[in-house]
């Protein structure tokens, strides 16, 4: 019988496997088993508590097996796992857990040694669930396929963030993919548990039997990705088409062990590909497209030595069970070759969003080329069909865009921005320029609020600690007043066009040819500036985690010495890091 809901088709394969290795964490590995059994004693500890069917359980942790636990416990329970990032600031995380009304914060005891936000109801540590206290059987719930299993939150145009409703029978569409049945059996966890692919790194291999493997919490870097995958035997592992790019760059060799390598959250760069396939030629690149309300994937697009991009890399073909219709704005199907928005029905559909009627009636529509009230997700992504039947990308609707492999709505910024006392107005536009080649970065134009100054600083310290990293912008312009279109909307060409910043004179920089000279030159290169300074900090200059993983990885190649991702964070400028390597390099080096 195949099982709807995600924690019954788990326990399948734990009854007929149970001694496979289910989750690697370092030199932890909990088979199926013990995984099961971790599991049904923390759903039985939270059923003590008095949790219900369907009400969203808060978890806050690192990426670690007591997360999995976890969710595989409260799914058990018959609640609705809500995972939260603990990189994000304290005021949204408090605002998420209020706004799903949660009762339950879990958390790991690394995440609350470094200290939770203030939270009104009861606060669980996985670790704390003792062996004896609670039995090691299933609860017993046995949910139906549209049962809500996960809420995952995005950005959200009303100024907060949104929570995707995801069920039981989407996560089991997804892991039921047949495309996974050959080649993913080992796959590496690299990304945060609230974003929408852990739905494939987590899911995917324990539905199926396989294995997962989680990275360490921290950033991911060249030398740690090499590392896992080479060790841990890897099979199939995900990375953004940001990091993909920086890694074809850096080390495209990196992914030569793996038989499949995904990528996608974003345009991915036929050149990179190219990189890849060259160094890894027995490696398959395979190019996704989904969106959280659409469970993680709906499109792919497969790449090989013997099948390489020969342009644009495409979205790709559908996926088991997915229906896909192009339609222009009156909703009727656009021909081939035609552009048209890109709707996506099929059983991996969210059920909406939670405590939004709203939006979920604006976003999840009804089929009008269907019979029997199938709904269909209403992407805003412009796309056109081949004649091959393939989609490619065009462009998208709405001002919806695409940060570091997250979707933003530039509104949630602007509203957010409009709020401090010192702001009037806000607009906010991305774009590439000259200190990120590899990434968009957010632009914020500001206007005052009267006769106040805005002092850009404070203004982007006060963003920080209600927005996660990729939504806080990385410049503010002050402006007299927004550009406007004939038709009185903000024109926001005229804001991209503004934001490509004019290459600024070089600074004087270090000579010679000795480390902190080698350092600013490094620095330089990596950030695309003409020159940095001993004392030049690395994210004032406009570098972010990409640039970050680029720059350890070039130090380790120039130098010869091991610098880990956070060290740049805590030692942004050349000198800091110059002091960092005094008593890591060899002299000489």
């Amino acid at each position: 019988m195949a099982h709807t809901s995600i924690h019954q088709r788990f326990a399948e394969h734990a009854a007929a496997t149970p001694d496979r290795a289910a989750l690697i964490s370092g030199g932890r590995t909990l088979d199926y088993r013990a995984l099961d059994e971790l599991a049904n004693r923390f759903a039985h500890r939270l059923l003590a508590l008095g949790v219900g069917p369907g009400e969203p359980v808060a978890v806050l942790a690192d990426r670690s097996p007591d997360a999995v636990v976890a969710a595989l416990g409260i799914l058990k329970s018959g609640a609705s796992h809500l995972p939260l990032d603990p990189s994000h600031p304290e005021l949204r995380t408090r605002a998420v857990l209020t706004a799903a009304g949660c009762a339950v914060l879990v958390t790991d005891a690394a995440t609350r040694e470094r200290g939770l936000p203030s939270f009104s109801g009861t606060v669980v540590e996985v670790a704390g669930t003792a062996e004896g206290e609670h039995p090691a059987h299933d609860p017993g719930f046995r949910p139906a396929s549209d049962t809500l299993a996960c809420v995952i939150h995005t950005s959200g145009s009303s100024g907060t963030p949104k929570g995707v409703e995801i069920t039981h029978g989407g996560v089991v569409a997804l892991a039921s993919d047949s495309l996974w049945q050959d080649g993913h059996r080992r796959i590496l966890a690299l990304a945060p548990q609230a974003f929408g692919v852990c739905l494939y790194e987590w899911w995917v291999p324990l539905l199926n039997g396989g294995t997962v493997v989680l990275a360490p919490p921290t950033a991911p870097d060249v030398r740690t990705l090499r590392q896992l995958i080479a060790e841990q035997d890897i099979d199939a592992v995900h990375v953004t088409a940001g990091l993909f790019r920086v890694l074809a760059q850096e080390d495209p060799g990196v992914f030569a062990p793996v038989r499949e390598v995904l990528t996608g959250g974003d345009v991915v760069a036929p050149a990179a590909v190219h990189a890849v396939l060259d160094a890894c030629p027995g490696t398959t690149v395979r190019a996704t497209y989904g969106a959280t309300e659409l469970v993680a994937f709906v499109l792919q697009h497969v790449m090989t030595a013997d099948r390489p991009p020969t342009g644009p890399v495409p979205v790709g073909l559908p996926m088991d069970g997915v229906v896909v219709r192009l339609l222009d704005e009156q909703r009727r199907q656009v021909p081939n070759g035609a552009v048209g928005e890109l709707y996506v029905g099929g059983p991996r559909l969210a059920r909406g969003y939670l405590g939004r009627p709203d939006l979920t009636r604006e976003r999840f529509v009804a089929d009008p080329h269907a019979a029997g009230g199938a709904t269909l997700y209403r992407t805003g992504d412009l796309m056109r069909r081949t004649t091959g039947g393939r989609l490619e990308f065009v462009g998208r609707t709405t001002d919806r865009l695409k940060i570091r492999g997250h979707l933003v709505e530039p509104a949630e910024v602007e509203l957010l921005l409009t709020a401090h006392p010192s702001v009037g107005d806000a607009a906010v536009v991305a774009a590439l320029d000259g200190a990120a080649p590899d990434d968009r970065r957010l632009h914020a134009f500001v206007v005052p609020r009267g006769n106040r100054a805005v002092d850009r600083a404070e203004l982007l310290e006060w963003c920080g600690q209600r927005l996660p990293g990729y939504l806080v912008p990385s410049v503010v312009r002050v402006v007299d007043r927004l550009p406007l279109t004939s038709n009185g909307k903000v024109d926001r060409a005229v804001l991209r066009a503004a934001a490509v910043r004019p290459v600024p004179p070089p600074p004087a920089a270090a000579e010679g040819d000795g480390r902190l000279a080698r350092l600013c030159r490094l620095f330089a290169e990596v950030l695309a500036v003409p020159a940095v300074t001993a004392e030049g900090d690395f994210f004032e200059l406009g570098g972010q985690s990409l640039q970050a993983i680029r720059l350890i990885s070039r130090i380790e190649r120039e130098f010869g010495a091991v610098v880990e991702v956070g060290e740049v964070f805590s030692h942004p400028t050349p000198e800091e890091l110059d002091g960092l390597l005094a008593a890591r390099v060899k002299p000489g080096a």
